[in-house]
């Protein structure tokens, strides 16, 4: 089995609800139940939190993970998660094939699922995989001053007729390490997607985000 590891990059400050990632999700912090699942990984070797927060740094280390603290200068607002994974790497050094990104709003996830995504993107030889679930929806996009659907908006399908699109829905990553470093990008290369159901599809953005996943874990 290929070297995997797991880097979570978890910012101290946000905007829609204080202290996410910190933030109480039935008895816990938000992104135990990210590392919770990430722990009963069969082929993960190592899991990585990086973090501008002192309190996110010292919560990670109780729960036996490795710590790396995320300068200032790339843990703004407008900074990527890409800049903080490819600092995270530089640091730990370790000749790792493939990375798996989680994050850790999205803190609901079938049993087992990054295992069996991890041995989906070998099976299938992508560069870069994201999760994602199906949606049939009526969706239309302005270009150019106009609006265009993706159906024909004269003889309206039914709703199961339209063509899948697939939502980005943003519980996790994974790439292979090197040809991250290249590209500098979350995706890249050969990209395939791992489908979840759409209850798992909700991320934490929000306090109404938080009630729907908190609903949904009941």
């Amino acid at each position: 089995m290929k070297k995997v590891i797991a880097l979570i990059p978890c910012r101290g400050n946000s905007k829609g609800i204080k202290n996410k990632n910190l933030i109480n999700f039935f008895g816990k912090p938000l992104m135990y139940w990210t590392i919770k699942e990430l722990r009963s990984s069969k082929f993960i070797d190592k899991i990585f939190v990086t973090s501008d927060s002192q309190k996110i740094l010292n919560y990670a280390k109780k729960l036996k993970v490795g710590i790396i603290k995320r300068p200032m200068k790339i843990s703004g607002d407008r900074s990527s998660s890409e800049s903080a994974l490819i600092h995270a790497l530089n640091k730990i050094n370790l000749n790792s094939e493939i990375i798996v990104f989680p994050q850790v709003t999205s803190p609901l996830r079938p049993k087992s699922v990054f295992d069996k995504a991890i041995k989906f993107f070998i099976k299938k030889n992508y560069d870069s995989l994201f999760s994602s679930s199906k949606v049939h929806n009526f969706i239309w996009k302005y270009r150019k001053g106009i609006f265009l659907p993706n159906y024909n908006y004269k003889k309206r399908p039914m709703r199961q007729e339209i063509n899948s699109f697939y939502d980005e829905n943003g519980s996790f990553y994974i790439f292979k390490t090197k040809k991250f470093l290249k590209h500098k990008n979350r995706l890249f290369g050969k990209i395939g997607t791992y489908i979840l159901e759409k209850k798992y599809s909700f991320d934490i953005d929000d306090k109404i985000d938080l009630k729907i996943n908190k609903y949904l874990k009941k």
